[in-house]
């Protein structure tokens, strides 16, 4: 789920237990360009403070001031459509003639949505059935697909926990990795046995520990919303890690080091019961060529790597491995060679 999202509904039960009527905004459908994709959620409180983004602009506006004055009336969901007129869509500045449909919900302790929180808490892929005749909410566990459809006359979200990034040692680069990664909304564990490493390595919102890799990758239980990155440059560390990872679901497994070591890498973790189709997980030289060399500049060719995967980007597009290499990579010392 997106941070601003997973924002949205936190607030909005929070505003629920306060005693606060408010509306949630979904993003039903958009035609031409919109800012906010389908399924961008806003949450609107009857004072007007509002916390998310449908548009980045203009209805937000809109939406606010019809709150303030009129409140909130609702007692059903409603769609609304902004951007029918060209007249319309420059007021509300949506881009190139852009239309935009939004679903308007009333909500409240029926729209279970500390229910819903409970349930991401645990991990849990979660589907959002809202009947828009009636406003009545039920959950389910949800398949891995859409985020949004619609279903006759209800509208079915998905919702996720949280996005994880494990970090295989505590050195420079980590930092900089965590740092970024933090700031993107990934929930951040950094593993390093190593108490030499660990020593005076902080980064605000991650979580340093000191467990084997391995036995740390069995216990967080990897799913399809978790990605694991190792850079300690020891075999004895890091292969302990991808051995387990790349067993696991996780959407993204990754390896530093250079062109050469990469290779030998491959051919222990095969030794290991490790078999070539979870092999051809392994992004490995890590990271999207981007010409880096400063440990700030790796860790973005990394996260961009890994946003790239997990937004489905096709390998074709992401990367081409001849292009790619520098021509350091050849060599037994080089750290990244994208």
């Amino acid at each position: 789920m997106d941070s601003i999202d997973l924002e949205v509904l936190k607030t909005s039960a929070a505003w629920i237990a306060a005693g606060h009527r408010a509306e949630l905004v979904t993003v039903m459908k958009t035609w031409g360009s919109s800012p906010r994709p389908i399924g961008a959620t806003l949450a609107i409180c009857d004072d007007g403070t509002v916390v998310g983004s449908v548009s980045g602009g203009c209805i937000e506006d809109d939406l606010i001031a019809r709150v303030r004055e009129r409140g909130i009336t609702r007692t059903v969901p409603e769609v609304v459509s902004y951007g029918i007129t060209a007249d319309e869509a420059h007021r509300f500045g949506l881009p190139c003639g852009g239309t935009i449909e939004l679903a308007i919900e009333p909500i409240g302790a029926h729209s279970r949505i500390a229910e819903l929180l409970a349930m991401l808490d645990q991990r849990q892929l979660v589907e959002r059935r809202l009947n828009l005749d009636t406003g009545a909410v039920a959950l389910a566990p949800a398949p891995a697909g859409n985020i949004l459809e619609l279903a006759g006359n209800e509208l079915v979200t998905q919702h996720g926990p949280r996005w994880r990034l494990l970090i295989i040692g505590a050195g420079q680069l980590s930092r900089f990795l965590a740092q970024i990664a933090s700031a993107m909304d990934y929930h951040v564990t950094v593993c390093d046995p190593r108490e030499e490493y660990r020593a005076g390595w902080q980064v605000d919102g991650a979580q340093l520990v000191h467990a084997m890799p391995d036995d740390l990758v069995q216990q967080m239980r990897l799913d399809h919303r978790s990605a694991v990155v190792a850079l300690t440059h020891d075999p004895k560390l890091d292969d302990l890690a991808l051995m387990e990872a790349l067993k696991s679901d996780a959407f993204y497994v990754g390896a530093i080091g250079s062109r050469l070591n990469n290779g030998k890498r491959r051919e222990r973790l095969l030794q290991f019961d490790v078999t070539p189709e979870q092999l051809d997980k392994l992004h490995g030289p890590i990271g999207m060529y981007i010409g880096s060399k400063t440990p700030a500049e790796i860790a973005i060719s990394i996260l961009a790597e890994m946003t790239a995967v997990k937004n489905g980007v096709p390998s074709a597009l992401r990367l081409n491995h001849a292009a790619a290499l520098t021509p350091e990579s050849a060599t037994p010392n080089a750290c990244l060679v994208r």
